[in-house]
């Protein structure tokens, strides 16, 4: 199967190595940043990238202020506008081993959409009622009550599931290469694709779902479809696709 993985996590990682970040590197003050060092205020609509080389978790902030646990690095960049927040591990005093949670938590305002390109954990979000472009490496993708009903919404890890529950988007993205990919959505997407290698693809839509024109495919497994279908005129649209293992499509 031909799935392009991290096409645009590539995208993100060669803007974001385009200059060092200025807290990382002590260069010129960033125009964009305030002066005290605090986090900037970030508006509905706003669009905020993390980049970690480890995984995160995403949860709704109670200000218009993105929020780190303090045991975390926090560095701000504001580029092409987008605020940019690349979280790190300092050595500090009581913490001397180095040692530091492998999944963050980052609190987002209300409205604002994030991508997060993360490495060596996995991604959790609860409660972000926004658009979500989340991508790791080696961990699982979780979402859960998040997204919006004309957001668009891709969920990409290599190793690892990608799993969600109440899911709102118009348009959903989710797909690995090791491991189960699991949507549970709470609205109806124009746009559906799940894909994995070696795993299981599982869709389940809300009950009252419109007809879907559907493809769905598996070399070493079962398919089976269980909602309305219809051609693609009807304006939605699921294709899912495995390599080992089964795939099914569902109305709650």
């Amino acid at each position: 199967m031909n799935i392009t993985l991290f096409t645009r996590g590539r995208r993100w990682a060669a803007l974001l190595a385009a200059g060092p970040l200025v807290a990382a590197c002590g260069g010129h003050a960033d125009p964009g940043v305030p002066a005290d060092g605090a986090p900037p205020v970030l508006r509905p609509g706003a669009h905020l990238v993390i980049t970690t080389g480890d995984g995160v978790r995403l949860r709704p902030a109670e200000g218009d202020r993105a929020v780190t646990e303090a045991r975390i690095g926090s560095g701000w960049s504001h580029r092409a506008g987008l605020w940019v927040l690349d979280l790190s591990c300092p050595r500090h005093e009581g913490h001397e081993d180095g040692r530091c949670p492998r999944m963050p938590a980052v609190g987002v305002p209300a409205g604002v959409s994030v991508t997060v390109t993360a490495r060596n954990a996995g991604i959790d979000a609860t409660g972000i009622v926004a658009g979500l472009d989340l991508t790791t490496v080696n961990g699982d993708v979780r979402v859960t009550r998040s997204g919006e009903e004309d957001a668009t919404v891709r969920l990409v890890t290599r190793n690892g599931s990608v799993r969600t529950a109440t899911l709102r988007a118009a348009d959903v993205h989710a797909e690995t290469e090791n491991g189960d990919v699991t949507l549970g959505s709470a609205t109806s997407p124009a746009r559906v694709t799940a894909a994995t290698t070696n795993g299981s693809v599982r869709v389940s839509l809300p009950h009252g779902a419109p007809a879907y024109d559907v493809a769905a495919t598996t070399r070493n497994g079962r398919a089976s479809v269980a909602v309305p279908t219809a051609t693609r005129e009807n304006g939605h649209e699921m294709r899912l696709a495995t390599v080992n293992g089964d795939v099914t499509a569902v109305r709650d």
